[in-house]
């Protein structure tokens, strides 16, 4: 990412390249996480959400770019991926994800006790241990993979056939 214009105290590092011991370790654990997930019974789409609200919260472009792809793979729709980030003022989300949402959040900002407490009781109306488990675990994982992006400002890139408009 070195760039001749960019002072070098300006310059990030790519710490998941600087480090990549430390990022491989990353890797295994989000694997470890998507399998404890599909093993409670949550489905793909009900990850990437959880993943997607999180990456709102933490305003990482990066991981935001990446699992709206892995949303739409996965069968979620346009529509419910554009009100995401005002869920709570929809109907479009079942009693399921709404908990899941709620916690997911909790755990991206577990100072507020009165939330978290909110979330927790929520989600054991809807969920089992495992499931909560795995809730609680997918929102960890994607909050460090947040954390790994921006610092390293991970750059967002159009795709290929995207189209630019200029307004």
């Amino acid at each position: 990412m070195s760039d001749a214009n960019t002072a070098p105290e300006s310059r990030r590092v790519f710490v998941d390249k600087q480090s990549p011991k430390a990022y491989h370790a990353l890797v295994q654990t989000s694997e470890a996480v998507r399998a404890t997930a599909a093993d409670a019974g949550l489905d793909r789409v009900l990850v990437e959400l959880i993943n997607l609200r999180v990456s709102q919260l933490n305003g990482c472009a990066y991981c935001l770019d990446v699992h709206t792809r892995a949303a739409l793979r996965a069968g979620e729709s346009t529509q419910r991926l554009g009100v995401l980030a005002a869920w709570r003022d929809t109907e479009v989300f079942m009693p399921r994800e709404r908990a899941a949402l709620a916690l997911a959040e909790a755990v991206t900002d577990p100072a507020d006790a009165t939330a978290q407490e909110a979330a927790y009781g929520a989600a054991r109306v809807v969920f089992g241990d495992d499931e909560i488990s795995a809730v609680i675990w997918v929102a960890i994982t994607i909050n460090a993979f947040n954390r790994v992006s921006i610092l390293s400002k991970h750059p967002v890139r159009r795709a290929p056939g995207a189209a630019v408009t200029g307004r």
